[in-house]
């Protein structure tokens, strides 16, 4: 999350960037993690997907870089790439339905501003932000999860004879609707979520009150 995405908050100014502004920003900042990071990701799931009963097991991560690096090039460090941009709207999707969801919130409190002359900013409290954080990434979940399946399918360790699984995403997709159906572009949606629904609203519950503080903290000043 770009905390520069929001100076209006920590300013207290009224100037409100588009939905478009919000996208674009997460957008971004996402391509450029996911350039940088890929190649650690598909390290992670050939790890993840490696049994005992494998010819030659990577013993580590460097072990599994310097093989990757030795018998498939360093091209191989960048297989599940278009996925894996592809989920750069993941971030961009959260961001911006959290952006929209707050705003709906307090427009739906406003009428309780005008009789107690509360501030919108202080009329949500914890509870809403781990609402609307657990909203916005479950709405990100949801429309994402399968560019997720993709990536990892591409990332799995060629076989014995050096032949990946999978040519290209088409043929991940093509291979898993055939195979298993929608169904199978879902697997593992359930430990996904109960991993990330309490990380993203802790995270927002813990973002909101900072930047209520500093704001706070600023006004004394």
């Amino acid at each position: 999350m770009c905390v520069t995405e929001r100076p209006k908050y920590s300013q207290g100014k009224d100037v409100q960037l588009r939905p478009f502004d919000h996208l674009v920003s997460a957008a971004e900042a996402g391509a450029l993690v996911c350039l940088f990071t890929n190649p650690i990701w598909l390290v992670k799931t050939r790890m993840q997907l490696q049994t005992p009963g494998h010819a030659s097991p990577y013993s580590g991560f460097s072990d599994a870089l310097r093989t990757i690096l030795k018998e498939e090039g360093w091209l191989a460090l960048y297989r599940g790439i278009g996925p894996g941009l592809m989920l750069v709207t993941h971030g961009a999707i959260q961001f911006t339905a959290y952006e929209e969801l707050r705003k709906a919130m307090i427009f739906a409190k406003s009428k309780q501003t005008r009789a107690d002359n509360r501030g919108s900013e202080d009329l949500l409290n914890s509870v809403d932000y781990a609402a609307l954080g657990a909203g916005s990434k479950l709405s990100a979940i949801l429309l994402t999860y399968p560019y997720q399946v993709i990536r990892a399918r591409l990332q799995q360790r060629p076989g014995s004879d050096g032949t990946p699984k999978y040519s290209d995403s088409w043929h991940v997709v093509k291979e898993t609707a055939r195979y298993e159906g929608v169904r199978g572009f879902y697997r593992g949606i359930t430990s996904n979520l109960l991993k990330n629904l309490p990380a993203a609203s802790l995270t927002f519950v813990v973002y909101e009150n900072v930047i209520k503080l500093l704001r706070a903290s600023k006004e004394k000043a």
